[in-house]
């Protein structure tokens, strides 16, 4: 080979050389550049909004977000899968939408932190610690069901729960206190998924005056087998997630705008992706009365011969007459 033939042969190689770490810089990580793992335990509207709002706030901020959005259709072997899968993708940050997703995520993700989101109960769930961070959906179960005594002057409530999850358990626990000391009767139903949740109601409608429906996941999905139950047996129905309740037969339901509790949780994240340490942040709990709504059935009332207060009515977000939903927002 002639020396200009080793020359040009230098230049093509430096010049690939350069092209390949020119490639090799584009591939690594760009300042503020995330990526956030979401794993949403059902389609459900309550945890849907969540998702919508976390992904809403961050995209508001500064960071270049990219999210692997992930739903375990109510499965917890599922959900187990889905954890090992963003750890091996090593996202930035796993965001566990409900307590089955975020403990699944809890099991395995000891080096990247664990956002957790609509939990009720992170303590009892184990979800607290230096990984840890969130936002709790503790709901103020006694007030819901004062008023609902006050409206239908009930002597016995109806609640079905999930006996297989953590937060299904916790507030079962909550509406039994909560009863007892408002001197009503409890009925608890068990169910182990939403299938369950028509039967269960059937089982003990004719002994209840009215049915309490606390913010568990598989039991809210399956909120319209318990409208339809109630509705047919003139049973007041109480919902603690509007979203959930939407198009259905209740007399009120009043609860969390999970939208918000959304951007809570996006604002979390935000926090540990530029820094702070989750369990320095903990367990956040919204309180404004702008995190909450009430919605009121006006058709449900007049059906059940129920009269809704009109100072109640003033503070509603939602009123249902005539079939149409008319906010108040």
């Amino acid at each position: 080979m002639n020396s200009k033939k080793i020359f040009k042969s230098l230049v093509a190689l430096a010049l690939a050389s350069t092209m390949l770490f020119a490639n090799g810089t584009k591939e690594e990580k760009k300042p503020n550049s995330y990526k956030v793992g979401v794993s949403k335990l059902l389609p459900h509207p309550a945890l849907d909004a969540v998702e919508k709002g976390l992904q809403d706030y961050l995209n508001s901020t500064d960071l270049e977000i990219t999210y692997d959005l992930q739903n375990a259709n109510g499965d917890i072997s599922t959900a187990a899968s889905i954890a090992s899968q963003l750890k091996s993708e090593k996202v930035d940050v796993a965001v566990g939408i409900a307590t089955p997703s975020a403990q699944a995520l809890g099991n395995i993700m000891k080096d990247i932190p664990v956002v957790f989101s609509a939990v009720t109960n992170p303590e009892s769930a184990g979800l607290t610690g230096e990984n840890y961070a969130g936002l709790s959906d503790i709901t103020p179960v006694e007030s819901q069901i004062k008023l609902l005594i006050q409206l239908t002057g009930a002597t016995s409530i109806g609640n079905i729960y999930t006996s297989g999850e953590a937060n299904g358990i916790e507030l079962n626990k909550m509406v039994q206190e909560a009863c007892a000391k408002l001197g009503v009767e409890c009925v608890s139903g068990a169910v182990s998924n939403s299938s369950e949740v028509k039967m269960a109601t059937q089982s003990i409608i004719s002994r209840i005056d009215a049915m309490y429906i606390a913010p568990d996941n598989s039991v809210a999905s399956a909120f319209s087998s318990v409208s339809d139950v109630c509705y047919q047996y003139n049973v007041p129905l109480m919902g603690s997630d509007p979203s959930a309740s939407k198009g259905f037969n209740y007399l009120v339901s009043w609860g969390f705008n999970y939208y918000n509790i959304g951007i809570a949780t996006g604002k979390v994240v935000e926090r540990i992706l530029k820094g702070e340490i989750p369990g320095d942040i903990g367990t956040v709990v919204l309180s404004e009365p702008a995190d909450f709504e009430l919605w009121i059935n006006e058709d449900m009332a007049t059906k059940l011969n129920i009269n809704i207060p009109q100072e109640l009515k003033d503070t509603a977000t939602v009123i249902v007459k005539n079939g149409v939903e008319n906010s108040k927002i």
